[in-house]
């Protein structure tokens, strides 16, 4: 015999969700029959058992049934969790994932005390965290991340002595993590990433002595890493990103024997990459981008037979590349570091491989192993003896096309974790690096067939070249001045919120940097379009001083990261342009002076462009002058030495080309600038 008043509010529930009942369970209006006895875990994860439910019928000496599961998962049902929820009290599990219930999660859920696994992830529930899930002291899993929950977290979460697993990332909460967590030693899985955490990483994390997987990503904690997690003997992965304040070393992971995934990127990591860093034998994947560490890489790193990943570019390591090199480690990242020499004989054009901006050499044994990387060491040396002060307009992954009058050139190269590519030009150069977390065999491309609105070229914002990181862009031979840059973005992964789907939670967030500058934090390209599928063009101004232009798109943690399934985050761009916001008139070389000629400090007061005339007038009534009147220039060279005059040509090779680091000022007549001449 079924639980009558559980029946009644079953039937209820889906009735107010829209979910009818299938067949494999319901047969002749029973819901306890079918599927729904003795299914194993299989039967009731079944996409066709959808709504699921699983009866326990051996109560009362096998007289009662009671509804012991219910799954209703990624059906984009909506509305909210009705109060007859509460009469199944005998539930152990319930997975309502991926729907778009909304309103706040009412308390009356704390009252399913005999709950073992919660999930309402990917939904759209909002307010506090009800403290009354402390009262679920049965709970070994818990999820509920992509939500639009508000406040900190509960303390009384802490109450959870059982708990194992604690999905939160992007969430909503925030504030500081809770002492009370403390007490939460059976703890072994922790995702907690994209929220406004802040305060310090507690200490106590590291007597969870069971745990095997902690991601703090994209959160606002402040360092240092809490060396206590050094005592974290059976973690496997560990991923932290986006430390504020205070430094860490890495001193604490070297007792982490057991760690195949290490990711502390963008972590204010210094010091240097300890030696015994090649003990950590399971390593797969290390990633220590961004941060500040120096020295040498230690050849061990590059014997672990495990490691397939390896990024360590953004950092200020120097020295060579080591003689040897394990055949797994393929994706390696040593980009934007200070490196030097010579490549070993293991180094080929068959690795994903980034060795962009450092300071290799370059000969005919090794400049055709990586085409252009000449081109994109840290003297940017290709074009700088004949600058341009125009680039071509690039579109990401296609062919040539034009739009608004402007002709953009085909950017059609693959990209995998870890690599660069230059141009046939030399104008432009692209370096990526970054791995999508759970998704294999990315392609790193964005690709839709659905419209695009707000421009007359739909199709140059159908397809973007997306990054799991770091996502640069390189103008290279410029003339020195200013430049107006224009990237076009759409956001064409997720669906528009109005539609209500559980995948229009998604938001796809990351920094704009132009030469070197944070220009806009948290970028939310469907948010500042107004929608999914909507064109947006951002425009920034830069000055290129050194003949050559960066576009930096990065990702610092933001943003949700698995929808509509793993790795789907990161940087995003359809096209860009870059034009000079000047008339060029010279040839805009780096500043460098042959010989060692001795030079004069001069101030000189330049009217720009009065001054020209005036200068072309004061020349010509200068020859009239002197041709007029030699004695008097007689006369006046016999007073004492002759005054430097100099012509326009001259004056503006010697503010090379009116540069802004040689401004002083502002004149009556305008700019004021520093001048270098010979002496």
């Amino acid at each position: 015999m079924h639980d009558k008043h559980a029946v009644r509010a079953l039937n209820s529930i889906l009735q107010q969700w829209d979910a009818p009942a299938v067949p494999l369970w319901n047969i002749s209006g029973n819901p306890c029959s079918g599927s729904a006895l003795n299914a194993t875990d299989s039967e009731f994860e079944s996409p066709n058992n959808n709504p699921a439910i699983v009866c326990n019928c051996t109560f009362d000496n096998g007289a009662t049934c009671h509804i012991t599961k219910l799954r209703v998962y990624g059906l984009n049902k909506k509305g909210v969790i009705p109060e007859e929820l509460v009469t199944l009290q005998y539930l152990t599990v319930l997975k309502i994932d991926q729907n778009f219930f909304t309103g706040p999660l009412p308390s009356f859920i704390g009252n399913l005390s005999r709950l073992m696994f919660l999930s309402f992830s990917h939904n759209d529930f909002s307010g506090p965290v009800p403290r009354e899930l402390g009262n679920l002291k049965e709970l070994t899993v818990l999820a509920f991340g992509t939500n639009n929950f508000s406040g900190a977290l509960p303390p009384e979460l802490g109450n959870l002595a059982k708990l194992e697993q604690l999905y939160i990332d992007s969430c909503g909460a925030g504030g500081e993590i809770p002492s009370t967590f403390a007490k939460l030693r059976n703890m072994q899985t922790l995702w907690a990433s994209d929220n406004p955490f802040t305060g310090k990483i507690p200490d106590f994390i590291g007597n969870w002595t069971k745990l095997k997987s902690l991601r703090f990503q994209g959160n606002s904690f402040q360092g240092p890493i809490p060396s206590s997690l050094s005592k974290l003997a059976s973690l496997e992965s560990l991923q932290m990103s986006d430390i504020y304040n205070v430094s860490s070393s890495l001193d604490f992971v070297m007792s982490l024997k057991n760690l195949t995934d290490l990711s502390l990127r963008n972590a204010l990591i210094t010091g240097t990459i300890p030696f015994g860093i090649g003990e950590l034998q399971m390593l797969q994947i290390l990633d220590l981008s961004f941060n500040n560490l120096t020295g040498q890489i230690p050849a061990t790193l590059f014997n672990i037979d495990s490691l397939e990943y390896l990024f360590l570019g953004n950092n200020s390591l120097s020295g060579t590349l080591p003689d040897q090199k394990s055949e797994n480690l393929q994706k390696i990242d040593l980009s934007h570091n200070h490196l030097s020499g010579t490549f070993p004989l293991w180094v080929n054009s068959e690795l994903q491989m980034n060795l962009a901006v450092n300071n290799f050499k370059f000969d005919i044994s090794n400049i055709s192993v990586f085409p252009g990387l000449n081109c994109l060491q840290r003297n940017f040396t290709c074009n700088r003896n004949a600058p341009q002060c125009k680039l071509p307009s690039l579109c990401c992954l296609h062919p040539e096309m034009r739009a608004d009058n402007i002709v953009y050139e085909g950017d059609n190269s693959y990209l995998g974790a870890s690599a660069f590519v230059v141009t046939n030009t030399e104008k432009w150069a692209v370096s990526k690096v970054g791995l999508f977390n759970g998704r294999e065999n990315a392609s790193y491309v964005l690709n839709t067939q659905d419209q695009v609105t707000g421009t007359r070229t739909p199709k140059l914002y159908q397809t973007s070249r997306i990054s799991a990181g770091s996502l640069r862009y390189y103008g290279l031979g410029l003339v020195n001045g200013p430049y107006n840059v224009s990237l076009l973005f759409a956001e064409t992964n997720f669906p528009d919120p109005s539609t209500e789907r559980w995948e229009s939670r998604g938001r796809r967030v990351f920094d704009i940097y132009v030469q070197g500058t944070l220009r806009w934090k948290d970028f939310d390209i469907s948010k500042e379009a107004g929608g999914p599928n909507r064109a947006i063009i951002k425009n920034f101004s830069a000055t290129v001083s050194e003949n050559h232009l960066e576009i930096h798109l990065f990702w610092a943690g933001k943003g949700t990261c698995c929808i509509p399934k793993q790795g789907n985050y990161g940087p995003a761009i359809s096209a860009l342009s870059v034009v000079s916001a000047f008339k060029p008139s010279v040839s805009g070389l780096p500043p460098s002076t042959p010989g060692n000629k001795n030079h004069t400090g001069l101030i000189v007061g330049i009217a720009v462009p009065l001054g020209i005339l005036g200068l072309i007038v004061i020349s010509i009534m200068f020859y009239l002058w002197r041709e007029k009147d030699n004695d008097d220039e007689e006369v006046l060279v016999g007073i004492g030495s002759k005054p430097n005059i100099f012509g326009y040509a001259e004056l503006r090779s010697a503010t090379k080309d009116f540069n802004r680091s040689n401004k002083l000022g502002e004149g009556g007549y305008g700019p004021v600038y520093k001048v270098t001449a010979n002496s």
